[in-house]
């Protein structure tokens, strides 16, 4: 009983950081569809409520520390400005658990002044989406014969 508390939990704080990291631990783990969706999900919304409240903060102080003159117009920065100007907020919540993290998602939600309602809203329909599009195809995903050989 322990060990599974200790197991879930520790797939819940990488989810935190990195949202694929639930459906495939969650899969190694032997998590079902509905565990594998709970872990996930809540990771990730976990990490969307905790930078929402502190984002502008955090933007603030780093703002104050960093003072490294470094290039506003990275490839990075034009990409994710291209993203929010053709497809907003949709846009960035969609992507943020294949490309982004969700402290990286949010983040950038906050920088760009959107309210914390939406941002709420459309993160925890994109988590839902992607756990399970990755829930009921990461069974199919680890068959693959690259990955069979990679995984022993």
């Amino acid at each position: 009983m322990g060990e599974s508390i200790i197991t879930f939990f520790g797939i819940y704080f990488l989810c935190l950081f990195k949202f694929v990291a639930g459906p495939i631990l969650g899969s190694a783990a032997g998590y079902g569809f509905w565990k594998i969706m709970l872990v996930s999900v809540s990771g990730m919304m976990t990490s969307v409520f905790l930078f929402t409240l502190i984002g502008t903060r955090l933007k603030e102080f780093l703002a104050l520390r960093i003072k490294k003159k470094r290039t506003v117009f990275s490839k990075r920065s034009r990409s994710i400005v291209t993203l929010w100007k053709k497809y907003g907020e949709i846009g960035i919540a969609f992507a943020t658990p294949i490309f982004l993290t969700p402290i990286g998602g949010t983040l950038i939600l906050v920088s760009f002044g959107t309210k914390k309602r939406n941002i709420y809203f459309h993160m925890l329909w994109s988590a839902i989406f992607w756990a399970s599009i990755f829930s009921l195809t990461i069974e199919q995903i680890l068959q693959i014969p690259f990955f069979i050989r990679l995984l022993g």
